[in-house]
């Protein structure tokens, strides 16, 4: 019966495997559903229904949503045309001020200008190029097909498994071998309280990060300030990716745009109290030590998670990451408790002492 079993797990760990890129939907369903239950819930016990509960959910998400994307998308738009244009720019300077070094250096000139006018004659070739390579990482139009019906289906999946969510835990907790159900209550409850507080602290870590970024390179008077922000804010979740990023694409347009030291510094003053702010005050206020996860461990996870699964594998790597830290926990707890690692052997002279008192009897 146990062999049946772990061959059971293994031929459905085969199949959700081959079925991952039809999974993608009920993934991001799941992570939603899993993020709002507890509003649904809170809502339900001030009577008013789950289904009513749910559908208020959705409906101010989707308000929310909208008017983020008529306030934001226009100046994400405008910033990021002038971001592309700083481009041609920034190949001037280096022509300028790093080019007379590098041929002393090197022996050979930097034709940035050469650059620039190749960029410019191979337009359009190159967008062809970007486009084919687009088409050819989507394999065919079924699979762009596939992809916009997992994109819609994702939001439907989510209300349902929202409003159904007491129902779907109770009857997997029903399906739970009785030896076994309370050992994986326990540590169902405690992967849920990590994970939900890991999820949702780490969205708001991300939140805050491109709220500090993007207003303080705004008022510094960077242009681009708030795309910049914004993609430092989301990479944020890996460690010290975001503020690498961010602070390289900020000093490249701010020293392009106002060619002044000073503004190098105040980017640099930006970025210093934005990750002071979140060592100090967003990680433990909102995030906290309920992973315990060493940022080299938290890469290693973003990049295995990539390697092995894609995208998919990138966005479900720390939360996979925060329950196998449960399950971690749970092991070590029983190896330190079990007689393997708390029986000692015995001195040499209990040895001895013990071979004596045989040898009398």
């Amino acid at each position: 019966m146990r062999w049946g079993l772990w061959i059971l797990l293994g031929l459905a760990a085969v199949v959700f495997y081959l079925l991952l890129p039809v999974l993608s939907p009920f993934f991001i369903g799941f992570i939603i559903a899993y993020l709002f239950t507890p509003v649904v819930g809170w809502l339900a016990l001030h009577r008013i229904s789950r289904p009513l509960g749910t559908g208020l959910v959705f409906v101010s998400l989707t308000a929310v949503l909208v008017l983020t994307v008529l306030a934001i998308i226009p100046l994400l738009t405008e910033q990021t045309a002038r971001l592309i244009q700083l481009f041609p720019a920034f190949l001037a300077q280096i022509e300028q001020q790093i080019g007379p070094w590098f041929e002393d250096f090197f022996g050979f000139s930097l034709d940035a200008s050469g650059l620039k006018v190749l960029l410019t004659e191979h337009g359009q070739t190159i967008g062809s190029i970007l486009a084919e390579g687009a088409w050819s990482a989507f394999g065919s139009g079924y699979a762009l097909l596939l992809w916009l019906i997992n994109l819609l289906l994702a939001p439907v999946v989510a209300f349902y498994l929202l409003r159904d969510w007491p129902e779907i835990m109770e009857r997997l907790e029903a399906l739970l071998p009785r030896r076994w159900h309370q050992t994986i209550v326990e540590l169902a409850v405690e992967s849920d309280r990590v994970l939900g507080a890991f999820l949702r602290g780490q969205l708001s870590v991300m939140l805050a990060n491109a709220a500090v970024y993007g207003v303080g390179l705004t008022l510094i008077g960077l242009n681009t300030g708030l795309i910049i922000g914004l993609v430092a804010g989301i990479l944020s979740f890996i460690p010290y990716l975001g503020g690498v990023i961010g602070i390289s694409m900020a000093l490249i347009a701010a020293y392009i745009q106002m060619d002044s030291l000073w503004a190098l510094f105040w980017v640099l003053v930006v970025f210093g109290v934005g990750q002071t702010l979140e060592t100090v005050v967003w990680q433990p206020r909102f995030v906290g030590n309920e992973i315990g996860l060493h940022p080299v461990a938290v890469i290693f996870a973003v990049l295995a998670g990539g390697h092995l699964f894609g995208f998919m594998g990138v966005l479900l790597a720390l939360p996979v990451s925060a329950v196998l830290m449960v399950l971690a926990r749970f092991g070590l707890s029983h190896y330190y408790q079990s007689r393997y690692y708390q029986a000692s052997e015995p001195q040499s002279g209990e040895q001895r002492s013990g071979t004596t008192d045989q040898s009398e009897s």
